[in-house]
């Protein structure tokens, strides 16, 4: 079956094509550098040719990326992932000190009615949503706590919604860009406080950490888990990987009053030890697993709509601008099923691709080479 989307301009079509030409040159040079010196050896001695997988695999997160996922493909393919995992007890400077948070010019960005009951209010990099529902509103993720109150409660009270109604607040993980606001939130208007169990005992353990943004355990995520409110149903699925119990959600919104299926993806950078075969390949293999997990939720739930809590992901902030001038024309977010399992695709190969190198470590290292 063709695969269609908005038609992009001969010139857009041209950078875009230079671009992913760039990025692909670029990921298979930073990700066969790696070991370089064991890298013949191992791949002989093992009998596996790990260069071709590898770049068997960016090749095919390339295909699947094609130009609408650029983002995703750029982050996790081709930029430095991050490796250690955060065991400090540290107060955050911009929470000890207000005046060290990044200039608001750095992160502002426009509220938005998405569809009939769905709205963004999150910033330039960092996102947050509101689903309004007969009988309230869930907002998902929270971003920082220097920011959660003017783009957060602001930015809904600026698209007529009173922040009085919001009973649950879901949190995809525990970084402190997604979940800033909770306690500002719960103790503010009693919301209910959604989280994952390791992320919250991530809370739990570093109390100086996550001081300002620590709320208090409300409700623990499982896998398959509803979070209903009037007539309306986040679907939560554990997709582990980005945090240890990282939350992603399948849910319905209305556009002019027609349903549209939506799947948020909880967690996409490789925010774990993945520089060493052990435990890196086993943590590789955990955030493949939970992609598999939820691209079959997505398919299930038929989601033609994919959102993150990012917007170089999904690329919220320019479809937002792109809702001004829609008129009668397609809804920006709206991709297709197809493409929404491609997004997942991507997520898969790079994952496999960066999986692959600690392989082929590991293999030299038996070897002694």
């Amino acid at each position: 079956m063709a695969l269609t989307r908005n038609p992009l301009s001969r010139a857009h079509r041209q950078l875009c094509g230079a671009l992913v030409a760039l990025v692909g040159c670029s990921m298979v040079c930073a990700q066969t550098s790696t070991s370089a010196g064991a890298s013949s050896s191992a791949s002989s001695s093992a009998g596996i040719d790990y260069d071709a997988k590898i770049r068997q695999e960016l090749q095919a997160a390339k295909n699947d990326a094609e130009f609408e996922f650029l983002g995703t493909l750029g982050r996790i393919c081709l930029l430095p992932q991050s490796s250690d995992v955060d065991t400090s007890d540290n107060v955050p400077a911009y929470v000890a000190d207000p005046s060290k948070a990044p200039a608001r010019q750095t992160w502002f960005a426009p509220s938005a009615k998405v569809f009939d009951n769905f709205y963004f209010i999150g910033g330039k990099i960092h996102s947050a949503w509101a689903l309004k529902t007969s009988a309230g509103i869930i907002v998902l993720d929270t971003i920082f706590t220097y920011n959660s109150p003017e783009l957060i409660e602001g930015g809904l009270k600026k698209l007529g919604l009173n922040p009085k109604d919001i009973k649950y607040v879901v949190i995809s993980h525990a970084h402190q860009d997604h979940i800033g606001g909770a306690e500002y939130l719960q103790k503010k208007y009693g919301a209910k406080v959604v989280m994952g169990d390791l992320d919250w005992k991530l809370v739990e353990t570093y109390p100086h950490r996550y001081q300002t943004m620590a709320p208090k355990r409300d409700i623990t995520a499982t896998d398959g888990m509803n979070i209903e409110l009037g007539s309306d149903t986040i679907h939560i699925w554990l997709t582990p990987g980005h945090t240890p119990s990282t939350l992603s959600y399948t849910f319905t919104v209305k556009d002019h009053g027609k349903p549209v299926n939506v799947v948020y993806s909880g967690g996409t950078a490789f925010n774990f030890v993945n520089k060493t075969p052990d435990p890196g390949i086993q943590n590789f293999q955990v955030y493949i697993d939970s992609q598999k997990h939820i691209a079959q939720k997505a398919a299930e739930s038929a989601a033609t709509v994919v959102i993150s809590n990012h917007s170089e992901f999904d690329n919220a902030v320019n479809k937002n601008r792109m809702l001004a001038g829609r008129g009668q024309g397609p809804h920006p977010y709206e991709m297709g099923q197809a493409w929404v399992q491609r997004y997942f695709s991507v997520m898969q190969h790079c994952a496999r691709a960066a999986q692959l190198n600690l392989e082929r470590i590991r293999d030299a290292n038996a070897k002694g080479v």
